[in-house]
């Protein structure tokens, strides 16, 4: 059962409550390149992604947020870290959310400046806790990097925006310690109202950050924990954004896209199944449409075993044949299989 939170509207999607729990990405282009950055969102638009975030390392970069924002169609959190008066700019070209610590950017006079502003605006502001960056103080209390230790860190960031009657927070808790991550995420959960952006930190590549991730994040989401959540590799940000969906749909949070069932090959496999499979999935990616395709080894058992898929194919020696709900529709030669299953599936579109 997902605990209800706090709602929160960032820049037209609203996280919180009963609200899907968002995707998101963060660029890895330079935020000073304004075409690259913006093509790159483009990119990650197309893939499905909901809030999308980038680095503000310096003032040219935050002037730059104001022609990215003219370019794109999805909230823009801008990412800051010591600097107050980068939060002040880019709030001033139109970010959708500031993503910062407090208790890092100064005395209270220059956190008054960025709350003040972000409640004249409507801005959210995330609260983002990481290992790598935990106070000298609480490293010490602790004795290291501990779930408690992340979880006091984190309120006490809230205790500076709670202390200007500022309500409008995300909390983010990550580590790249699953164990250790999911252990923060629950604690702070049990003690708070505010929603929560989950995320396994500093993930990996492409494979291990995805299973790290799926992990982390599945087991948080299958509890009812999270709001928002970022899949982080170490890969082309456009996979976060096919990871996230993967996982939510394994949990049947999102019915939106294809779903690929697909068996994992026998001495009974008599076609090249492998590379037929990928090729599906890869066509079938930016389907819209929540159908459910198979992609079976076997022809003697595929349709039977993949009954409960809209649509699905089974391999023979050079040939196969094309299924719905089981029942056979048809035989098509080995090398025509993919376009026939794709010519079926677009007449369910």
């Amino acid at each position: 059962m997902r605990k209800q939170k706090r709602v929160i509207n960032i820049g037209g999607v609203k996280i919180g409550g009963d609200n899907p729990v968002a995707i998101q990405s963060m660029c890895n282009t330079d935020t000073r390149d304004v075409n690259a950055t913006i093509n790159q969102i483009a990119e990650l638009e197309n893939a499905g992604c909901e809030i999308i975030r980038v680095a503000v390392p310096d003032m040219e970069a935050a002037q730059a947020v104001k022609e990215i924002k003219k370019k794109i169609h999805i909230p823009l959190v801008v990412d800051i870290h010591f600097d107050y008066r980068l939060a002040l700019e880019c709030m001033k070209n139109g970010a959708d959310k500031v993503r910062i610590n407090p208790g890092n950017i100064g005395d209270r006079d220059r956190v008054k400046q960025v709350v003040e502003m972000a409640k004249d605006r409507g801005i959210p502001i995330r609260i983002g806790v990481n290992g790598g960056s935990l106070e000298k103080e609480l490293l010490q209390k602790y004795g290291g990097v501990t779930a408690d230790a992340l979880v006091e860190s984190a309120m006490g960031h809230v205790a500076i925006l709670d202390e200007l009657n500022f309500n409008d927070i995300v909390v983010s808790i990550k580590v790249s310690d699953v164990p250790k991550m999911l252990d923060a995420y629950r604690k702070f959960d049990e003690i708070s109202n505010i929603p929560l952006h989950i995320g396994v930190t500093e993930a990996g590549t492409l494979r291990s950050g995805t299973i790290k991730s799926s992990i982390g994040i599945g087991t948080l989401l299958s509890e009812g924990i999270g709001d928002t959540m970022r899949v982080s590799l170490t890969a082309n940000p456009v996979e976060e954004i096919y990871a996230a969906y993967d996982i939510q749909k394994v949990l049947g949070l999102r019915k939106t896209n294809a779903e690929i069932i697909s068996c994992p090959t026998c001495g009974r496999t008599q076609i090249d199944l492998i590379p037929i499979a990928n090729e599906v999935e890869e066509r079938v990616r930016n389907l819209s449409k929540p159908i459910k395709i198979a992609v079976m080894g076997c022809a003697v058992n595929g349709p039977g075993e993949a009954r409960e898929a809209d649509i699905g194919i089974a391999g023979g020696k050079g040939e196969g044949l094309i299924f719905r709900k089981g029942e056979i529709i048809r035989k098509v030669p080995e090398n025509r299989i993919v376009d026939e299953l794709m010519a079926e599936i677009d007449k369910m579109m």
